[in-house]
């Protein structure tokens, strides 16, 4: 196995992460928007009793990328269901999202 490592395969794709990535971004909150070439993603953070919160993640993605991500979406959150039982959904707290643009969906 070590040399697919050092020599991949034909249509195989390599992908590096650096460490601060790697971490990964914490977002209790997504807010989507779409224009008619691509759609917007903005991951942000929501704290208790702060009235502000920053974006802190923005991915553009194009239609198709984006119908794809909800299907693996979906099944990612089948195959989790699956194996640990029903995702609980609490209500979302009333946040105003007048932030201009088309209306944002979560």
């Amino acid at each position: 196995m070590a040399d697919e490592k050092d020599h991949p395969r034909p249509n195989q794709l390599n992908i590096e992460i650096s460490e601060e990535v790697a971490d990964g971004i914490y977002s209790n909150l997504a807010i989507i928007t779409h224009s008619n070439s691509e759609f917007v993603l903005d991951f942000v953070r929501v704290m208790p009793g702060v009235p502000k919160a920053k974006v802190k993640a923005r991915v553009l993605l194009t239609p198709q990328h984006a119908k794809r991500l909800m299907r693996a979406l979906a099944d990612n959150v089948q195959k989790f269901e699956s194996v640990h039982g029903h995702i609980r959904e609490s209500d979302m707290p009333e946040i105003p999202m007048n932030f201009g643009g088309p209306p944002a969906q979560a």
